[in-house]
C-alpha cells in the first residue's frame, strides 16, 4: 500500500468563502450609514432605543448652519418648517461638538416654544 503525498493544499473552497463574507460585509456597511451630514457628535454614556414612527432630524453643524431633515434651512424659517409636524412627533437634534452652543440653544428653544416635548439629542457612544 502506497501512502499519498501531500504537494499542495486546495485553497479554492477557502477563496470561495472568503468572497461570500466580503460581499456580506460590504452589503451590511451599506446600511449602518447614520446620514448624510457629517457632523462630529459628542460622546455620552447612556443610550435611548430609536422610535419607530417618523421623526424629525435636526443636525447643526460646526459653522452654525441648520439642516432640517436633511435640507440646509435658514434660522428663520426653522419655526415655520416645524409648525407643518404635529407636537408629538419625535424630534432627533445633532449637533456637532464644535459648535457654538448658541445655536443648540436658539433650536431647542423654538422647539420648547412651540410645545415639542418628544426630543432626543443625538450622540455617540
Amino acid at each position: 500500500m502506497q501512502i499519498k503525498k501531500f504537494d499542495s493544499i486546495n485553497v479554492v473552497p477557502f477563496i470561495d468563502i472568503m468572497l461570500v463574507l466580503l460581499v456580506i460585509v460590504l452589503t451590511t456597511a451599506s446600511f449602518i450609514q447614520t446620514g448624510l451630514i457629517k457632523v462630529d457628535l459628542p460622546s455620552a454614556t447612556s443610550q435611548s432605543k430609536p422610535n419607530e414612527k417618523k421623526e424629525i432630524k435636526i443636525a447643526i453643524k460646526q459653522d452654525g448652519k441648520i439642516y432640517f431633515d436633511d435640507i440646509e434651512i435658514k434660522q428663520d424659517n426653522l419655526q415655520v418648517k416645524l409648525l407643518t409636524y404635529s407636537k408629538d412627533t419625535p424630534v432627533n437634534v445633532s449637533c456637532d461638538k464644535n459648535a457654538k452652543f448658541d445655536n443648540f440653544i436658539f433650536v431647542v428653544d423654538i422647539l420648547k416654544t412651540n410645545g415639542y416635548e418628544n426630543l432626543g439629542i443625538v450622540t455617540k457612544k
